[in-house]
């Protein structure tokens, strides 16, 4: 394949973006305008010029082949420019700073901490080892295209520890090597899960403070994709396309049985079938089943945003027993995507009314097609694709395209076509920060607001509490899944938690708490040779077993999951002295 060709077709406007779950190289023929790039034997992501691609509106049979575009998980928090004096309280209640210590010190020595995010400020002293060398093994800058990428991937620039600490002796660094992060997310989270005891540990101190760092920063969505899921101004969007890229790139640094991954990922989207059957959830399936490898995504922090909806119909229901759905749409929203999916067993169609009174009667959606629909009084457009079956999760599946929606009160009829069998439907509106005004469902639900990829099933899924009071953040996504499969694992500290630019919040804070704890593990695991065949999946179970639980709830639940984060409990649990529930 020609690398500069390709490199300019993955960076194009004028080339769309395809994930893909199949050999691609079948369907290519010679002379195909298209570039791919595989990642293992079934995954692969592809560049089509667009002038031939299908429309992204043409059909619903595409649907899990383009890119979802995921937001960053992380609400406001104090400003700041560090603690003056590290509270450590976080590391205390996940058990995590019992641990660093005499006799297990367990600090993330041989293990590999990687982060998919927004960069990393690599100057910063809490990546720096004692001796004043960089802990930073890698960093793969796909927004730089002034270096050599890495290998197979063609874009972006690759700077390995090498080069940093070249750049760290130097005067001025960022000529050498110039990676920034100017949102500060992926510093604060490789902070929380790797920060180096500065100062003794007076200053800050990470859960995992002498692992090795691997960073992915990633590019920013493309403008097409940015304009078809109206994301709004300079609201910060990455493609689906390059985190599997990056995940691909930081799995190459694990060597099983000796040194193991831990990749954490602390972004998210609401667009999927929230059932764990998204490409990206199912190639980090795939990646967490690998030995030596730990996959952990943040729950995100759509618990009360109303950007949910679950309906019911009673079971034997037959044709047209219906349900209102009202949305309210706030000024200024300039568009907006939703999606619905019903059980496979049942089958719906829809109607819709405008604010005015304008309706949409009775659409009978076909087998595979799409419909746009338009208003008299209004200057709302509406595409609506639908599927019987949608081929990546089986379910019915339709999705709503509003295009300068007028403000106020929409509502979707769901209609039965035929008897009910299961009866249950959910919807799902974009997560907040992709809205530009305040739209949500008028009777919306907390429950199964679990952003994607964090319904899949065997990654690591982690929900957020508050560890100064114990209480569940309200904010935090809840499970289950929406075929009630088990999800969050956990719940960890992620409010108010110190970080290396004052106290933050959100869910990304703590599935970096978490990561820094499975990190610690699989020292003890891997690199020590306790359990050298370490999976996410039997990682997540030790992790289960040592959870904190309380005595007034039921576990597993939808907040917590099967409790808050403990690994000092994990290795009560493998020394056989059980904790007494709180």
């Amino acid at each position: 394949m020609d690398v500069l060709r390709c490199k300019e077709r993955i960076l194009s406007d004028d080339y769309a973006d395809g994930v893909i779950d199949f050999p691609i190289e079948r369907l290519i023929r010679e002379g195909d305008d298209v570039c791919y790039i595989p990642l293992d034997e079934r995954f692969s992501v592809a560049y089509l010029n667009r002038d031939i691609a299908p429309d992204l509106e043409e059909s619903a049979f595409q649907y899990q082949y383009v890119p979802k575009l995921y937001g960053l998980m992380q609400t406001e928090g104090e400003a700041g420019a560090g603690q003056q004096i590290f509270d450590p309280s976080a590391l205390v209640s996940s058990g995590i700073k019992q641990l660093q210590g005499p006799p297990l010190n367990l600090r993330g020595q041989g293990v590999i901490l990687a982060f998919i995010d927004t960069g990393i400020e690599y100057t910063n002293s809490a990546f720096l080892d004692g001796f004043g060398e960089s802990r930073i093994r890698a960093i793969w800058d796909q927004t730089d295209q002034s270096g050599e990428p890495p290998e197979g991937f063609y874009f972006g620039s690759e700077y390995t520890r090498e080069d940093i600490n070249e750049a760290l002796r130097s005067d001025r660094p960022q000529e050498l090597v110039p990676v920034s992060d100017v949102l500060r997310h992926g510093t604060i989270m490789a902070g929380i899960a790797a920060g180096s005891s500065v100062n003794g540990g007076s200053t800050y101190q990470g859960a995992a403070p002498e692992a090795e760092i691997v960073v992915v920063k990633l590019k920013e969505a493309k403008p097409y994709l940015r304009e078809y899921y109206f994301i709004p101004g300079e609201t910060p969007a990455y493609e689906e396309t390059d985190i599997m890229m990056g995940i691909a790139y930081v799995n190459r640094f694990a060597e099983e049985f000796r040194r193991p991954v831990v990749i954490c990922l602390g972004v998210g989207t609401n667009m999927g079938d929230h059932a764990g059957n998204s490409i990206l959830g199912k190639y980090m399936d795939r990646v967490a089943l690998q030995r030596s490898r730990a996959l952990l995504v943040c729950g995100g922090n759509e618990g009360i945003a109303g950007h949910h909806f679950a309906g019911q119909f009673g079971v034997q229901n037959v044709t047209g027993s219906s349900q209102d759905v009202e949305i309210r749409v706030g000024e200024g929203e300039r568009g907006f995507l939703l999606e619905f999916w019903g059980n496979a067993t049942d089958t719906y169609n829809i109607g819709i009314r405008s604010p005015g009174g304008e309706t949409i009667p009775g659409i009978r959606l076909g087998v595979d097609q799409m419909n746009t629909y338009g208003f008299v009084f209004e200057d709302t457009e509406i595409a609506i694709q639908s599927s019987l079956v949608e081929s990546g999760s089986g379910a019915q599946f339709i999705r709503f395209r509003f295009s300068a929606p007028t403000p106020g009160i929409w509502t979707i009829q769901i209609r039965t076509e035929g008897e009910i069998y299961n009866g249950r439907f959910h919807m799902w509106l974009p997560i907040s920060q992709f809205l530009s005004g305040e739209t949500f469902f008028l009777e919306a639900g907390p429950d199964t607001t679990l952003t994607e990829p964090a319904n899949g099933e065997e990654i690591m899924s982690i929900t957020t509490y508050n560890h100064v009071n114990n209480s569940f953040f309200l904010e935090s996504g809840r499970g289950y899944t929406r075929e009630d499969k088990i999800k969050p694992e956990l719940a960890a500290p992620g409010v108010n938690v110190p970080t290396l630019y004052g106290n933050r919040t959100g869910s990304s804070l703590a599935v970096a708490m978490a990561a820094g704890g499975v990190a610690q593990f699989m020292q003890w695991a891997v690199v020590e040779g306790n359990s050298p065949l370490a999976d996410t999946r039997e990682v997540r179970n030790y992790f289960i077993k040592g959870a904190k639980r309380s005595n007034a709830l039921d576990y597993p639940n939808r907040e917590w999951g099967y409790g808050a984060l403990d690994v000092y409990g994990v290795f009560l649990e493998l020394s056989g002295n059980r904790r007494v529930n709180l």
